[in-house]
């Protein structure tokens, strides 16, 4: 019988420090915390090699005493709370007291800080858990913290590491994360000994110019409303301006950056009749709501956050993002400077058909919440999908909840409580935002394991045969017709064959185009004009990994300041496509686990000018131009165009027959 033995600090710390720090960017994101609940007002950040060298973040916050040093790397040691009920009114954005001591058992950290009103510094080193001593150091106010040699002693956690420039954009993303939920506080962004990032200070306007460039801001409605003890404060972009990934969207509940699907899931049902498919909003919004009906102690990386009540949640942000974006009267109490509408105030968006709302049952104004307004996007944040790639949060939570109203939201929450609902039956959402109500025994049991696996081969199987009966190779084919200008009829034996001309065409052209492209050799055209592409963090870091990818295919691209590439050259045999559009669809690829695939990006140029070149459905074709196609098919009829659609069908005689009754 194996003994049971009490692991060592040394040992607990390191397993804690794997889902508390996980990659470079969760010691910004703690640090950053940290300095924050301090009150500080000027945040610098300085990273070496993706922080995989050096990290390091001063501020001017309140500082550490001399005698409390040793006591921070403690594991379960925070001063943010003291007993358990502190735990339902979290007002900072640190409570746990995991992260530094999980830090400092896999970095060599340095602290070294001046309380106010101290007359000296005092620093402490700690190497993989084990504390040295405190001694003066030289340092104006405030704290400095550094680590180094991040993943040292954890050799595996460290091959698991992206690139540097992998790891800097993860980073550079939250660093853009805290200047704008906090943009009352001066940042400085600091990449290997360059000035990367800075802000002033100045407020939220100033912060969203100094992360996305000052032309956003037109771009922008800026919002400010209340509904039932919720506060929504920040800017919405207009349905005109989109985005090709979702990185452009923050959202701060109570000054902390989340992921939560409930949130996500109004604004994007909001805006869905207004957007087509792969085009996502920008916004960077706030929800102040009262700290008591939120649960941010989800997970130790504080990844989501959890509400009393989703139904509400929902119905009031859709309630104001839809009357804001379909212009109605309600937007005037919504949009910031609108009634009096004072120079240089945005205006409720306007210009645009505005079509009726998704889900008539959250209409602006509407005051009381049905079920069916909480949509898909009102399930159990602990059932909802979570997104891999966005996580953690950032914000400054001192001053927004103060006047949110608990005895309004009250009101509301008893209104619609989810037991009172349906007589407490369970709810199931469609993606139509319609409920229905399931019964316990409507429920289906899930399948043993191997079941499944049993089906999924069956399943594989089957669409295997099936693929090898739709290629048929015909050697006696009689041609007999055509139908409407776009069919072309051919007989064999006791079996007819409709071939789409259109497809048919359009995959012979894919695949000589491909033919060419897997053969080519890379020519390139000089641009005039260079083109200047620019992204935020994420999508430049994701270039940045890149590169040699994208010149491969016969770019010449260098980057050109911050979050900027120049483009001076372009592959000959592609010189007439839209960069815009191509990097766009490029940048659609950040943020999800299937990664870029450049030959898929290419596939779809080339499947696109293989349709813009096919003759079309309903051209009338000479018969020599019939067989030549014929002929170029070389009598495969089991192909498919490069969109997936079928070139060709067979009709049996038999099921020509039954069509007309003469066999049963």
């Amino acid at each position: 019988m194996a003994k049971i033995n009490i692991l060592d600090s040394s040992v607990f710390n390191r397993i804690a420090a794997g889902e508390v720090v996980d990659r470079p960017y969760s010691v910004v994101k703690e640090f950053i915390e940290n300095s924050l609940d301090a009150g500080a007002k000027n945040i610098a950040v300085e990273i070496e090699r993706g922080g995989k060298d050096r990290i390091c973040v001063t501020d001017d916050g309140e500082g550490i005493e001399r005698g409390e040093l040793r006591a921070a790397f403690l594991p379960h040691a925070t001063s943010k709370i003291a007993r358990a009920e502190d735990l339902d009114h979290i007002q900072t954005l640190g409570f746990r007291g995991e992260a530094l001591a999980s830090i400092a058992s896999v970095a060599r950290v340095t602290l070294r800080s001046r309380a106010k009103g101290a007359e000296e510094a005092f620093e402490l080193r700690c190497e993989g858990g084990k504390l040295g001593e405190v001694s003066p150091c030289a340092l104006g106010g405030g704290t400095e913290i550094e680590a180094e040699n991040l993943f040292y002693n954890t050799p595996v956690r460290e091959k698991f590491m992206r690139t540097d420039r992998g790891e800097e954009g993860e980073i550079s993303n939250f660093v853009t994360r805290f200047i704008l939920g906090n943009p009352e506080v001066a940042f400085r962004y600091i990449v290997d000994g360059k000035l990367s990032m800075q802000s002033f200070g100045g407020g939220l306007e100033e912060a969203v110019a100094a992360v996305y460039g000052a032309g956003v801001l037109a771009q922008c409605c800026h919002i400010d409303a209340e509904k039932h003890g919720i506060r929504l404060r920040g800017y919405l972009g207009k349905p005109s301006f989109t985005k090709a990934n979702r990185t452009y969207q923050s959202v701060f509940v109570n000054g902390r950056y989340i992921v939560n699907n409930t949130v996500s899931s109004a604004i994007s049902n909001a805006y869905a009749s207004y957007l087509m498919k792969r085009q996502y909003p920008f916004y960077v919004l706030f929800i102040d709501v009262p700290p008591e009906i939120v649960d941010v102690n989800v997970h130790p990386n504080k990844a989501d956050v959890r509400f009393e009540n989703n139904q509400i949640i929902y119905g009031c942000i859709y309630s104001i993002v839809s009357a804001v974006l379909d212009g109605s009267a309600a937007a005037l109490d919504f949009v910031v400077g609108a009634k009096g509408m004072p120079a240089g105030v945005a205006a409720p968006l306007q210009g645009e058909e505005a079509p009726a709302a998704p889900l008539s049952s959250a209409a602006a104004g509407q005051e009381a919440l049905s079920p069916r307004a909480a949509g898909d996007g009102a399930k159990n944040d602990e059932d909802a999908p979570q997104n891999p790639v966005e996580n953690e949060k950032s914000g400054d939570l001192h001053s927004t909840t103060r006047d949110i109203d608990r005895k309004n939201y009250d009101e509301l929450f008893n209104f619609a409580k989810p037991s009172q609902m349906r007589g407490g039956a369970p709810l199931v959402f469609h993606d139509s935002g319609s409920v229905a109500v399931r019964a316990a025994a409507d429920v289906p049991l899930p399948l043993p394991a191997e079941d499944v696996f049993a089906e999924n081969k069956r399943f594989l199987e089957e669409r295997e045969r099936k693929a090898r009966q739709q290629k048929w190779i015909l050697d006696n084919a009689v041609f007999r017709g055509a139908l409407f200008n776009t069919y072309l009829l051919y007989e064999e034996g006791d079996d007819v064959y409709i071939i789409d001309q259109h497809a048919a065409h359009e995959r012979l052209l894919f695949d000589r185009l491909k033919a060419e492209m897997d053969a080519r050799q890379v020519m390139r055209q000089p641009m005039l004009v260079p083109y200047i592409l620019t992204a935020n963090a994420e999508e430049h870091a994701f270039l940045s990994e890149h590169l040699s990818e994208v010149e491969a295919i016969g770019f010449d691209i260098e980057e050109f300041g911050a979050c900027s590439f120049k483009i001076s050259t372009v592959p000959l045999d592609l010189r007439d496509i839209d960069l815009g559009t191509f990097f766009a669809d490029l940048f659609a690829e950040v943020g999800s686990l299937r990664g870029i695939r450049l030959s898929d990006l290419l596939r779809d140029k080339i499947a696109m000018t293989a349709c813009k070149h096919a003759v079309k459905g309903g051209m009338l074709l000479t018969d020599s131009e019939k067989e030549k196609l014929f002929a170029m098919l070389h009598g495969d009829m089991g192909l498919k165009c490069p969109h997936g659609r079928p070139v060709c069908v067979r009709l049996t005689k038999t099921e020509v027959e039954k069509m007309f009754k003469r066999i049963v």
